[in-house]
């Protein structure tokens, strides 16, 4: 299927010091996390911002993946940037932020340090209950894209949710449960102070789990879901900035 308009990956190869890889979240796109990138990309940086498989075109085409597809992406890319550069540091949006921690598990000091910006790795929904049964009968709910409060941004997202992808998420949401423990590196967290996407209880549970002894978090007044495209976006660049820049 062709990609949508905004939905490619994109990448720019820098310095060999520093190295980020940025992952969007589920329905998104490379879309979300771009300026963010760009902004990175203009200090020197190495920077990859991969499509997940299944993102970009189609619903449809998330509900032929699994979580196994997003991460061994995320984790090529990784490499890439590994073999690249000295110190490297992943930032996740959303599911982007689960995966991000997944690579900070199984990866230990290959990563440098991690940036979360409303991180997702379980949802207080109850039909998430009925979901093993559902994704069966139905292919797609309505989904939630856009969670903006800037007028005229556009995360290229799908407009539905995929249930046997959604299913496949919240699988990948109980290994990171599982293994949290094993997350030693630095971790930035953003949250946004409305979210109507994710609940707030995920950045608690995270910062709670997670080993690290250096972590912070810091509130977002003015955004929403996606918040690297809405009005706190410079505050997510300057502080990822700040923490990248005293840990390499």
């Amino acid at each position: 299927m062709p990609i949508r308009p905004g939905a490619q990956a994109w990448s720019f190869d820098g310095d060999e010091t520093i190295g980020v890889l940025l992952i969007h979240g589920f329905t998104g796109s490379p879309a979300s996390m771009r300026p963010w990138g760009e902004a990175l990309a203009q200090r020197g940086w190495s920077v990859r911002v991969p499509r997940l498989p299944g993102h970009g075109t189609r619903w449809q085409d998330m509900n032929i993946t699994t979580w196994e597809d997003w991460y061994s992406e995320v984790e090529r890319n990784l490499r890439q940037l590994r073999e690249r550069c000295s110190r490297v540091f992943v930032c996740g949006l959303s599911m982007g932020g689960a995966l991000t921690l997944r690579l900070a598990e199984q990866h230990g000091e290959t990563i440098t340090g991690i940036v979360l910006v409303n991180p997702a790795v379980h949802t207080e929904r109850q039909d998430r209950h009925l979901l093993p049964v559902v994704k069966h009968l139905v292919g797609s709910f309505p989904g939630i894209s856009n969670d903006i409060a800037k007028p005229g941004m556009d995360e290229v997202a799908y407009d539905r949710t995929p249930l046997k992808a959604a299913h496949s998420m919240m699988t990948m949401w109980s290994h990171v449960r599982e293994d949290i423990a094993l997350v030693r590196q630095p971790v930035l967290l953003f949250r946004s102070a409305q979210d109507n996407v994710v609940e707030a209880s995920n950045a608690e549970w995270i910062l709670t789990h997670v080993a690290s002894s250096d972590t912070e978090e810091i509130v977002l007044p003015n955004s929403y879901h996606v918040a690297t495209l809405d009005h706190d976006a410079q505050t997510i660049i300057d502080g990822s900035v700040q923490f990248i820049e005293r840990l390499a």
